[in-house]
């Protein structure tokens, strides 16, 4: 690894250029987090001056925006390979390098993080420093003020480096967003503020008084004051691209052997005008021409997310009593539409799924019909809040669920893969999935009029499944979608598509039921195959444990039919790596082809 420790600014600056050429041309190609991770780059270059990596935890909030970490980090050679299939990851992993401190992929751990590092440093007594990098955008989740609550109290010794670039993924959200961004403070109340604290040493007790009282107020109108009143030295806002000033303000925050937080503003996009400013489209993205900033792909069947936003919005124009809310992914969500015809219907919350969740309930309670709109892997951030302030109420609720099952390049953190099982266990919970265009278009119609909480899950991108025509739905009815001779294949979702396709590479007709809701199962139905077949083979975008296959087995146990076999082509119990899909799918064996060699071979172990 380069040291830069003895770089002159001016190297310094060169370097972060140098950096911010290499993550366009990679991203350009391979897609990935663009925008963020450029106009974090001079902090970070900044950060490893100061800081020592080799010792010091580097905490990265998220940590889409740490490519320029990575870069300086012994993956320059390799970095091409960014999120591919066995390449270089898109968060940080320690798996991939000793200088990745943490897995991260979600918001607002950072700081927690930092303050369980501090202890374990304080206990082993050793000369190191946690520093955490978080954006503003993570400053709405409730755990962010958690951890500043202890840190204040315990005094640890933490630099937080605070991103405000004024966006998180979308428009930013919420009071404290607009409070950050008030630019009033400068080096000018640092100087103030010792100045202040070194006169008080020399006056009397009278005079003390009357001086503490004006710098309070000075402190009311700087963005500062949030933090020290919870006991968090505060320096800032500076210039996020200023190379000199970050780091005099970071080697200030790491002489002070205390909590401090540097604010930081900066622009996203820096160095990339077409991506520079608040550009959601720009936060993720494909492969994409640098010339132009248009996208290279190719268009393709319209996704799950269109087709839920487009019924959405045509279901919320004829019922007012529809209402939703997402969680700092509008756009991912398909929400945007929404947001912008029903302002005061539906609503971004920010980073803050538990907020999400249980500010829905009471809307139910009220008589409207809410849909919380939240990716499957971040629902599960807002878990205690499904059972505590949702199911226990038996609130009519619907929770949609995108990115179900595998999300590809995003990875381990993101994959969709345990919603089926951490939710089945939860009472008065209704959970049914589509497999087209036209059953989720008649699932969504059968939760408007649905009372009881209801979770919908769907796929990232298009179904497997083409379109077309199927019967409405009916709580806990399945659909046989064609009859066969010997074997059952069972489908729940996205999972009816692949069961479909693999059922045309048999050798033998094969039925193939669309389970629709794995709670409550069809019980009559399932009791009247088990007549006629005697091989199950299910098939859903979901973990293996507490999943469908499970929920079979339970009822056949229940009913005491032991002349079925199961076999679930469901995911094992290990989290799932990044890379394209197909790919994946390949690697854990669930391409139709693969499924279908293995039944031929008798080969079901795996």
């Amino acid at each position: 690894m380069k040291d830069i420790s003895k770089y002159s600014i001016e190297q310094l600056q060169e370097l972060s250029q140098k950096i911010r050429e290499k993550i366009l041309h990679t991203v350009s190609k391979t897609g990935g987090h663009l925008s963020s991770t450029l106009g974090a780059t001079d902090l970070i270059v900044a950060m490893h001056y100061v800081f020592d990596v080799k010792k010091d935890p580097f905490i990265f909030d998220v940590s889409h925006q740490a490519y320029a970490h990575k870069l300086l980090t012994d993956r320059w050679d390799s970095f091409d390979t960014l999120r591919q299939f066995g390449g270089i990851c898109g968060y940080t992993s320690p798996d991939e390098s000793e200088y990745d401190y943490y897995k991260a992929g979600h918001s607002s751990t950072s700081i927690s993080l930092a303050v369980g590092a501090a202890k374990a440093i304080a206990l082993k007594g050793e000369d190191r420093i946690p520093i955490a990098f978080i954006g503003d955008g993570s400053m709405s989740a409730g755990m962010v003020y958690e951890a500043l609550n202890e840190l204040g109290d315990r005094k640890y010794p933490v630099v937080i480096i605070l991103n405000d670039n004024e966006m998180s993924i979308a428009k930013p959200i919420g009071a404290i967003s607009r409070y950050l961004s008030k630019g009033m403070a400068t080096q000018f109340y640092q100087k103030f503020k010792s100045k202040v604290e070194s006169v008080f040493e020399h006056m009397p007790d009278s005079a003390t008084y009357m001086a503490k009282r004006f710098e309070d107020s000075f402190k009311l109108i700087t963005p500062g004051i949030l933090f020290e009143e919870l006991g968090i030295e505060y320096i800032g806002p500076i210039r996020g691209h200023n190379m000199q000033g970050i780091i005099e303000a970071l080697e200030l925050a790491k002489s002070m052997k205390k909590p401090v937080i540097v604010h930081a503003q900066t622009t996203k996009g820096k160095g990339y005008e077409i991506a520079e400013g608040p550009q959601e489209h720009w936060h993720g993205v494909g492969a994409f021409d640098l010339e132009s900033g248009k996208s290279l792909k190719k268009s393709s069947k319209k996704s799950a997310t269109a087709i839920y936003s487009e019924h959405l919005l045509e279901l919320a124009s004829k019922d007012e009593k529809i209402v939703g809310v997402t969680a700092a992914m509008p756009s991912g969500t398909g929400l945007s539409p929404l947001l912008e015809k029903f302002p005061d219907r539906f609503w971004d919350v920010a980073i803050a799924e538990q907020h999400a969740v249980t500010s829905m309930g009471p809307l139910a309670k009220e008589g409207f019909k809410p849909f919380c709109t939240i990716y499957s892997t971040f629902l599960q951030r807002g878990y205690d809040q499904v059972i505590h302030d949702i199911a226990l109420m038996n609130l009519g609720v619907v929770f949609a669920m995108d990115r179900a099952g595998i999300v590809g390049e995003d990875g381990e953190t993101h994959q969709g893969a345990f919603d089926v099982s951490y939710l089945r266990a939860i009472p008065n919970l209704t959970l049914a999935a589509p497999f087209n265009e036209t059953s989720f278009k008649k699932l969504l119609d059968f939760a408007v009029d649905f009372e009881t909480p209801l979770a919908i899950r769907y796929p990232r991108g298009a179904f497997i499944a083409d379109d077309f025509n199927v019967p409405k739905f009916e709580l806990g009815k399945s659909h046989l979608l064609q009859e066969g001779k010997e074997k059952l294949f069972i489908g729940y979702g996205n999972g009816v598509g692949r069961a479909i396709e693999s059922a045309k590479l048999m050798d033998e007709e094969v039925a193939v039921l669309d389970l629709r809701f794995v709670k409550p199962l069809d019980e009559e139905m399932l009791k009247s195959l088990s007549q006629k077949y005697k091989e199950w083979y299910i098939f859903s975008d979901s973990a293996l444990m507490g999943g469908v296959g499970s929920a079979i087995l339970e009822f056949l146990s229940k009913e005491d039919i032991s002349d079925v076999k199961v076999k679930s082509f469901e995911y094992n119990d290990k989290f799932i790596p990044h890379g394209n899909t197909a790919k994946i799918e390949e690697y854990l064996g669930i391409m139709p082809k693969q499924i279908v060699q293995k039944i031929k071979n008798g080969d079901l172990d795996e």
